[in-house]
């Protein structure tokens, strides 16, 4: 194929870099998508997808800018407490989504929708952006492109998973609540063992 059919000339990048870049793009955006499901099965307004869905968007932009100007020393240090710290992250908003629906009212839960609330759920969905973006940093590829795929497909996948899981939320009743908390949870267990 042609690079410039591309658009790729100016920035020296080939058709392989690119496709490998929006394959990592897409893996990092399937954590926004399935934990945005859990979160939708909770309900939430369309306003509140769209505020949060742009708020994991940016964290999917800013954290491998992060972890690209933090350096390989310490690159290899704090990967792995990268992923421990979302996955502890997740493990507590799902236990605490999973408490509140067994409690019932008599408990208030982490709101999706507050200012914390967005805060904590779009970084723990992007703390893995981080480490991606400490390895990205020792390659020769285009960090703008990078970076601008990475937070599209944070942003879009996270649409789609919160919209579908506001949209299953209404034939499971107060069970969403529950259902979200343990995909949360369970992410959360997969990312730290």
């Amino acid at each position: 194929m042609d690079r410039e059919w591309f658009g790729m000339v100016e920035t020296g990048m080939h058709a392989g870099q690119l496709m490998t870049l929006v394959i990592i793009a897409l893996a990092l955006g399937m954590d926004a998508f399935s934990l945005g499901v859990g979160i939708g099965l909770k309900g939430i307004r369309l306003l509140d997808i769209l505020k949060l869905s742009a708020l994991i968007a940016l964290f999917h932009i800013l954290m491998p800018v992060m972890g690209i100007f933090t350096g390989n020393y310490v690159g290899a240090l704090l990967g792995s407490v990268a992923a421990l710290a979302g996955g502890g992250l997740l493990l507590l908003l799902g236990g605490h989504m999973i408490y509140t629906s067994l409690r019932g009212g008599a408990v208030t839960s982490i709101n999706p929708r507050s200012g914390w609330g967005m805060l904590i759920f779009a970084l723990s969905v992007s703390i893995d952006s981080f480490s991606v973006g400490l390895s990205l940093g020792m390659f020769a590829v285009d960090m703008l492109v990078a970076v601008l795929l990475f937070g599209l497909a944070g942003g879009c996948m996270s649409i789609a998973g919160l919209m579908l899981g506001r949209r299953v939320s209404s034939s499971l009743g107060e069970y969403g609540e529950a259902i979200g908390g343990v995909i949360l949870f369970t992410f959360g267990l997969l990312i730290i063992f």
